[in-house]
C-alpha cells in the first residue's frame, strides 16, 4: 500500500460532514463559512489511555482555544454511541466526530502505514490540523504524541501554556 496523502500548510482543507457524539451533523465548510478557525485532530480509539489523555488535554484547554477563535473537533473511527460514552465517562467538552468508514482520515492522510511496537501496520496516524478561517491548512502535524501535544500546539499557535502552578 502506498503512503497516505500528506497535507501541508497552504493546502485547502478537505471538507467533511460527520456525525457527532450527540447525533448532530458537523460540517467543516459550515464552520469556515462562519469565519471559524478549526482544530481537527485524529486519534485511534476512544477510551484508550493515550486518547483519553489527549481528549482531556483539549478539554482542559478549550476555553483558551475558544477565546482565541478556535473550534476543536476530535475525529475517530468510533461510533457516535461509543463517543457519547467517552464524553460522559471523562467529562469531555470538545466535539467528538465519528468517521467509521475512515474516509475523512484518509483525505487528511491520518490513516495508513505506521509502526506499532516495531511492526508496520495499517492504522490511524495520530494527527492534528489547524484550518484557518479561509479554509486552508495552517498547521499540519503527523505522528503527534498523545501526552504534551496540546501544550505544544498552544505554543505553536502563540497561546499561553499553563504551568503546573496553574493547575
Amino acid at each position: 500500500m502506498s503512503d497516505p496523502v500528506r497535507l501541508s500548510p497552504g493546502d485547502t482543507a478537505p471538507d467533511f460532514t460527520l456525525t457527532s457524539d450527540a447525533g448532530d451533523e458537523v460540517s467543516l465548510a459550515a464552520l469556515v463559512a462562519e469565519g471559524r478557525k478549526v482544530i481537527v485532530y485524529f486519534y485511534p480509539a476512544a477510551m484508550t489511555p493515550g486518547c483519553t489523555k489527549q481528549a482531556c488535554d483539549f478539554t482542559d484547554s478549550l476555553d483558551a482555544l475558544q477565546a482565541a477563535g478556535y473550534t476543536v473537533l476530535g475525529v475517530s473511527k468510533d461510533t457516535p454511541a461509543k463517543l457519547a460514552k467517552f464524553r460522559e465517562r471523562d467529562g469531555l467538552t470538545i466535539t467528538l466526530l465519528s468517521d467509521t468508514d475512515l474516509a475523512v482520515h484518509q483525505a487528511y492522510g491520518a490513516y495508513g502505514e505506521k509502526k506499532l511496537y516495531g511492526k508496520i501496520v495499517q492504522g490511524v496516524i495520530r494527527s492534528t490540523f489547524v484550518v484557518g478561517a479561509e479554509g486552508a491548512i495552517e498547521i499540519a502535524q503527523y505522528n503527534v504524541k498523545a501526552t504534551g501535544h496540546v501544550a505544544k500546539l498552544r505554543r505553536d499557535l502563540g497561546l499561553p501554556v499553563p504551568t503546573s502552578e496553574d493547575n
